[in-house]
């Protein structure tokens, strides 16, 4: 019993053991994948893609390939001698970016990773190899379409003249924008005049710049006229502000002086009241003086005339009593 016993745990433990392994093994089979990337398996079943989900891949039975899926920048140049030719015959010098990407589909991720294959598909020199040549002849195409400066300001209607002349199915591929990232007009050093339509557009291009700048210098010179009335409406403005204050500042100063004047007027007036009154009161003094002095010469006066009298009294009786004693 004993050993039967052993045997069934030896047993339990040989089955749990060889499940784990198994889903130790399935783990490992399962493959998942980073946003912008694209597995892409082979072998047994055929061929499968997963994008956002994982897949199982198991050894011998399958072969897995990673595919770069994002969005890839190709810029198309077309400068100087090879600008970008437009409708008025004046050369562009343009750069212009195209993003591409393989199409999130199961049948054209398979047929990207069949013709070109996982590594390549993305790769930016590959892309330039597939689309240059088809990128650059629908740029020549709109070009055709449009005016320099209509070009230059109608950015999002070439946009969508690109998009809806490439369109968006490339075999496998997608075409999601394009955007101009430079756009000037080719210097007339690198066109040549033996060139028909260059020559058109050196044409064009002497009539636009001589137009611009008759432009420009009427411009410049009513610039010139207004800035000049300016500064004489200024001018004036400042003499009449001038005179203004010339005038505020006369008034006030003859304000001042009135005030001036009165205050001295006053001063003297003062002054002369109180000389006058100093004049009253040394009068008045005097006055009194001479009238005490002259009450002091009466007194003296009625007191010599009193002495002599009483003298003449006294001489009188004198001789009365010489007179008597006679």
């Amino acid at each position: 019993m004993g050993a039967l016993g052993g045997i069934s745990l030896l047993l339990i433990g040989g089955i749990v053991f060889l499940i784990f392994i198994v889903l130790f093994a399935f783990a490992t089979f399962y493959k998942k994948i980073p946003q912008g990337k694209a597995i892409v398996r082979t072998g047994v079943g055929g061929g499968k893609v997963a994008f956002n989900k994982g897949m199982y891949v198991i050894p011998i039975l399958h072969k897995m390939e990673i595919m770069d899926i994002s969005v890839k920048k190709l810029q198309i140049d077309r400068m100087e001698n090879d600008g970008l030719i437009c409708k008025d015959n004046i050369r562009a010098d343009i750069k212009v970016a195209f993003f591409v990407r393989v199409n999130k589909n199961v049948d054209d991720v398979l047929n990207v990773a069949q013709i070109i294959g996982t590594e390549r598909a993305s790769d930016v020199e590959t892309l330039r190899n597939l689309f240059e040549a088809k990128f650059s002849e629908a740029l020549k195409t709109v070009g055709k379409k449009f005016d320099f400066i209509e070009l230059y300001e109608a950015r999002r209607e070439f946009r969508t003249e690109i998009l809806n002349i490439i369109g968006t199915d490339l075999n496998g591929y997608i075409l999601d924008d394009c955007a101009i990232d430079y756009l000037e007009q080719t210097e007339i050093s690198f066109l040549s005049p033996q060139n028909i339509l260059d020559s058109q557009g050196i044409k064009k291009i002497t009539e636009l710049t001589a137009e611009q700048n008759i432009k420009a210098n009427l411009i410049k010179r009513e610039e010139e006229k207004v800035i000049k009335k300016q500064n004489v409406e200024a001018r004036e403005a400042i003499l009449e502000l001038e005179r203004q204050m010339a005038e505020k500042e006369e008034k006030q100063r003859r304000e001042i002086d009135n005030i001036k004047s009165r205050e001295n007027a006053e001063i003297m007036k003062v002054r002369e009241e109180e000389r006058l009154k100093a004049e009253s009161v040394k009068i008045k003094t005097e006055e009194s003086l001479a009238i005490q002095e002259q009450n002091k010469l009466r007194q003296i006066i009625i007191a010599e005339k009193n002495k002599l009298r009483t003298d003449a009294v006294e001489t009188e009786r004198v001789k009365q009593l010489k007179e008597k004693r006679s």
